[in-house]
């Protein structure tokens, strides 16, 4: 279960280094707007915003995958702290957007359910001693 949770929480990781990517790179593009849901107009009224909302996801995806190297090298107290402190912040922006936003529920779903699923295998594994 440790390395199922691990291989998820890499996944989330990977997802959320995407999200920064749209929100900090790309937020103006066809791409971007398409995917949030915004027009030109919003894209451009919203950037800076954005820009900023973006590296909170990308320093998320980075205690993340420090955790899980850390974890890999042995150190699974400090790795795990890690890597349950970026998942569960993950997990948590993502129940504040389907709370504050029902309409973007799908969008929550996405940035919720791998980090939900890597703190509960992680924490499982950590608890039952089982790696895989």
């Amino acid at each position: 279960m440790l390395v199922t949770g691990l291989v998820l929480a890499a996944l989330a990781a990977a997802l959320h280094v995407v999200i920064f990517w749209l929100e900090s790179v790309a937020w103006t593009s066809p791409r971007a707007r398409a995917t949030f849901g915004t027009t030109e107009q919003e894209a451009a009224a919203t950037r800076v915003l954005a820009f900023n909302q973006g590296f909170y996801n990308l320093f998320l995806a980075v205690v993340t995958a420090v955790g899980i190297v850390l974890t890999a090298s042995g150190a699974t107290g400090a790795g795990a702290a890690l890597v349950l402190a970026g998942t569960g912040s993950m997990l948590a922006a993502a129940v504040v957007l389907l709370v504050s936003s029902p309409d973007k529920r799908r969008a929550a779903l996405t940035q919720g359910t791998l980090p939900l699923l890597a703190a509960a295998l992680l924490t499982a594994g950590l608890l039952t001693g089982v790696s895989l």
